[in-house]
């Protein structure tokens, strides 16, 4: 899968949830956007669906879960196949990036943000999911987006 655009949505497919992230490589940013329900055998079609129409990336970006050493994980083929899903439902590239601890990044991050007083609300797994989007995002940036 190649890399077409210059904006892409970023999704952090989880079995409960879809952290969602939006990265525009012409200006080197990403940010966690949303957090869509239903990970499970099906994404949320209505949620992409919405986000395709209200973002309009160039691409899809999706992390591609690994075990730690490097082997795949059970969700490795099924994230897989959901890309393939997804280029063909909206005809759109998508790139597959090693996810393998952006939800530890994510938690440290948000927990450093308390600390230093930036947040103040106690930290949801929704939260989580969005910010590991945006890790996988910042991920695909760095690999010459």
């Amino acid at each position: 899968m190649t890399r077409a655009g210059r904006t892409a949505l970023v999704l952090d497919f989880g079995e409960r949830r879809i952290g969602v992230a939006i990265a525009n490589a012409d200006a080197g940013t990403a940010s966690g956007i949303d957090t869509l329900a239903g990970g499970g055998s099906e994404p949320d079609w209505q949620g992409l669906d919405r986000l395709i129409a209200d973002w309009q990336p160039d691409q899809l970006v999706m992390g591609l879960p690994y075990n730690a050493d490097g082997s795949d994980s059970p969700m490795t083929e099924r994230v897989r196949a959901i890309a393939a899903r997804l280029q063909e439902r909206y005809e759109l590239a998508v790139d597959l990036v090693d996810e393998r601890l952006t939800s530890v990044e994510a938690e440290n991050r948000l927990r450093e943000a308390r600390e230093q007083g930036l947040r103040r609300r106690r930290t949801r797994r929704e939260d989580i999911d969005r910010i590991a989007a945006q890790v996988i995002a910042e991920a695909w940036l760095n690999a010459g987006a």
